[in-house]
């Protein structure tokens, strides 16, 4: 992203209307590094608490699963692993982080998975169609999240079950703050390096602040009918996965 292309954050993030089209153009700058910065955030447990989702969302081998804002594929291909003749779509708006999904899906040569390009607010899938339904640090990205969440409704079948895996919001008030100052000024040292842009993993924090977070999200999922809400906290809560059933 060159200097005159880049997109002033906050104004972006705070609006309904302008937030899609800075995390897309985020999301094409990042794409080739976000496997590794999602590794040095997390210090390297980003894919266990990826398979944590997994093991909490029940596989069963025939499941039609959806796995929203896929990225590169981290969990598509982990929740892929647990199916035989099930089937998991994998949804991205990003073009670069989908190729690197497709060249991961090539060299693996499985069947059971398919990747396709869309805008997980808008969803063209038929009513009640997906048994389990699953997204990871997605839901911070979408400009209307409630609006989401009734889509992710509509898709699951009855009984079938949602799972979102996200940054947090630990309630301890001081870890929260040191926290999110540690987002703030690691982010911004490997946008600056990797990047040049220290707004890049800013966004992160940023986005963070205006998120309802685990709470937020559980109380939106009771409130639109889901029913067995919860959540599972990790770090104290700065990483948490959300859960529910239709």
């Amino acid at each position: 992203m060159t200097k005159s292309a880049r997109l002033e954050m906050k104004e972006h993030i705070t609006s309904t209307e302008k937030k899609q089209l800075y995390v897309n153009q985020m999301f094409a700058t990042i794409a080739p590094r976000y496997n590794l910065v999602t590794s040095l955030l997390s210090y390297g447990r980003d894919k266990r608490w990826k398979r944590q989702l997994v093991e909490l969302a029940r596989i069963e081998p025939q499941h039609e699963i959806l796995d929203l804002a896929c990225g590169t594929g981290d969990i598509t291909f982990m929740l892929a692993e647990k199916l035989t003749h099930g089937r998991v779509i994998g949804v991205d708006i990003s073009a670069a982080m989908l190729e690197i999904a497709r060249q991961k899906k090539r060299q693996l040569g499985l069947k059971t998975i398919e990747f396709e390009s869309g805008d997980i607010m808008h969803l063209a899938f038929s009513e009640s169609c997906f048994d389990r339904i699953t997204v990871g640090y997605g839901l911070r990205n979408v400009p209307d999240l409630s609006k989401l969440l009734e889509e992710i409704f509509r898709l699951l079948k009855p009984g079938g079950r949602f799972l979102s895996l996200d940054f947090g919001k630990p309630p301890n008030r001081v870890y929260r703050a040191v926290y999110l100052e540690y987002l703030t000024v690691v982010g911004s040292a490997l946008g600056w390096i990797l990047h040049g842009n220290a707004d890049i993993y800013r966004y992160i924090p940023e986005s963070l602040k205006l998120y309802p977070a685990q709470q937020g999200v559980k109380a939106l999922m009771d409130a639109m009918g889901f029913v067995d809400t919860g959540y599972t906290c990790y770090l104290g809560g700065a990483i948490a996965i959300n859960y529910g059933t239709k």
